[in-house]
C-alpha cells in the first residue's frame, strides 16, 4: 500500500510556484500545518472561527514557508552564501535552511532586540550573527546593499521567491475547508505574509478552485503601526518583537491586499496582545508568541467594539510558536509554582482543591 507523506512545499505545489523550472528543493518538509478549529472563538463569535497553526512548521514558524523556495532559487543560481536582516523567526529559518543546503548564512539583528529562543536556533544552525545598533529597518537597508555590493543572496521577503512559498498557505486552507474563508484576520510586520496569502487566494479563486476571496484584516502593534497610520515609524518598539518593524519591504502590496479584499489594517495594544496570548494557550491549547496572538487579538477587539460574525468563517493564521519567546509570555506571572508540597497524594490534593 502506497502512503502519501507530505514532501514540503515545493513539492506538493510545485506547478503553481513561479521559481526556475527544475530547480531542486531544499526543504525539511515544511508546510502541511494544522488548521485547527477554535471551539472558545467560535462560541464567542458565533462564527466558525479556524487557527492556521503555523508554528507547527519545521523552526517553529510561517517563515519556513518562503525560506524553501528562496533558499531553493539561491541554490539553483548558484549562490555561496545567504543573508538576512531579521527580528528573529526569519534568522532561525535561513540558517537552518542554509545548513540543510550547505550555505554560509549570515544575520543581521537590531542590537538587544532579539528573543532567546529565536537567536540560539540562529547560533545553533551555524549562523554568523551580526548584531547592529539599529532597528529593523536599518539591518534590511545593510542586507539589501550586502547582497548588491558582494556575492551573497538576499532571502528576506523582498525576494520575490519568498512570498511564492508563503503563499502555498492560503492554497492549504482553501483545501482544507473547500473553499477561501469569509475573513482572514493575522499579524503584520513587514507585510510579506499578507500580501502572499492573497496571492494565494487569488490564485486559486482565479484557477477555480474557490468561488471567493476572504477580506483580509491585518493587525499591528501600536507602537509599530505604519500600515495604520500610513506613515514610516522611525523607532517602533512593541513586545510583540517580530512585527517590530518601522517601515514594511512589502508596503505596496500589503495596501493592495487590503483595499482589493475590503479589508484593513488595526492597531493593538501590548497589553490587548499578551492577554490575547494567554487566552489562546489556556482556552484552546495553542501557545504561540506574542506577535501570532495579534489576529486573535485582533478578533477580540472587534467583538468587543459590537462588530457582529455570526454565521461567518473565519480563520486566524499564528505565524510563530510560543517557545519562541518564554521570557515574555512569563513576564506578568509573577511566582509561577502555585505551591510546594511534601510527597504525599492527600496533599497534592487538598491543594489542588480537590479534598
Amino acid at each position: 500500500m502506497t502512503v502519501h507523506q507530505w514532501r514540503g512545499v515545493i513539492e506538493e505545489y510545485r506547478h503553481l510556484l513561479d521559481i526556475p523550472e527544475g530547480t531542486p528543493a531544499v526543504t525539511l518538509r515544511e508546510g502541511g500545518t494544522p488548521l485547527v478549529d477554535s471551539g472558545w472563538l467560535s462560541g464567542l463569535t458565533g462564527a466558525e472561527v479556524w487557527l492556521k497553526v503555523e508554528g507547527n512548521n519545521p523552526t517553529g514558524s510561517f517563515k519556513d514557508r518562503g525560506m524553501t523556495t528562496a533558499m531553493s532559487v539561491a541554490v539553483h543560481e548558484g549562490a555561496k552564501a545567504c543573508v538576512c536582516a531579521s527580528t528573529g523567526n526569519t534568522s532561525a529559518s535561513m540558517a537552518a535552511y542554509a545548513a540543510k543546503a550547505g550555505l554560509k548564512p549570515l544575520v543581521l539583528v537590531p542590537e538587544g532586540k532579539i528573543a532567546a529562543g529565536k537567536m540560539a536556533q540562529a547560533i545553533l544552525h551555524g549562523g554568523q550573527v551580526i548584531m547592529v545598533r539599529g532597528n529593523f529597518d536599518d539591518c534590511l537597508r545593510m542586507a539589501r546593499e550586502l547582497s548588491e555590493k558582494y556575492p551573497v543572496a538576499l532571502v528576506n521577503s523582498v525576494n520575490p521567491a519568498r512570498l511564492q512559498g508563503q503563499k502555498t498557505a492560503a492554497f492549504e486552507i482553501v483545501d482544507f475547508l473547500g473553499d477561501a474563508p469569509e475573513l482572514h484576520f493575522l499579524p503584520v510586520g513587514n507585510a510579506g505574509n499578507i500580501s502572499a496569502y492573497w496571492m494565494g487566494y487569488s490564485e486559486y479563486a482565479k484557477l477555480g478552485k474557490s468561488t471567493r476571496r476572504p477580506v483580509m484584516r491585518g493587525f499591528q502593534a501600536e507602537g509599530a503601526a505604519p500600515l495604520v497610520n500610513g506613515a514610516p515609524v522611525a523607532d517602533p518598539e512593541t513586545k510583540a518583537t517580530a512585527i517590530r518593524i518601522g517601515n514594511p519591504a512589502s508596503w505596496d502590496l500589503a495596501v493592495a491586499a487590503k483595499e482589493e479584499s475590503g479589508g484593513s489594517f488595526t492597531a493593538l495594544s501590548d497589553d490587548e496582545i499578551l492577554a490575547a496570548q494567554t487566552q489562546l494557550a489556556s482556552k484552546d491549547g495553542v501557545f504561540v508568541e506574542p506577535a501570532s496572538a495579534a489576529g486573535v487579538a485582533g478578533l477580540l477587539k472587534a467583538v468587543a467594539a459590537g462588530e457582529d460574525f455570526s454565521g461567518k468563517q473565519i480563520v486566524i493564521t499564528v505565524t510563530g510558536h510560543g517557545l519562541k519567546d518564554t521570557a515574555t509570555a512569563l513576564e506578568g506571572f509573577g511566582q509561577l509554582v502555585d505551591v510546594v508540597v511534601d510527597a504525599d497524594v492527600d496533599e497534592a490534593a487538598r491543594a489542588a482543591g480537590l479534598a
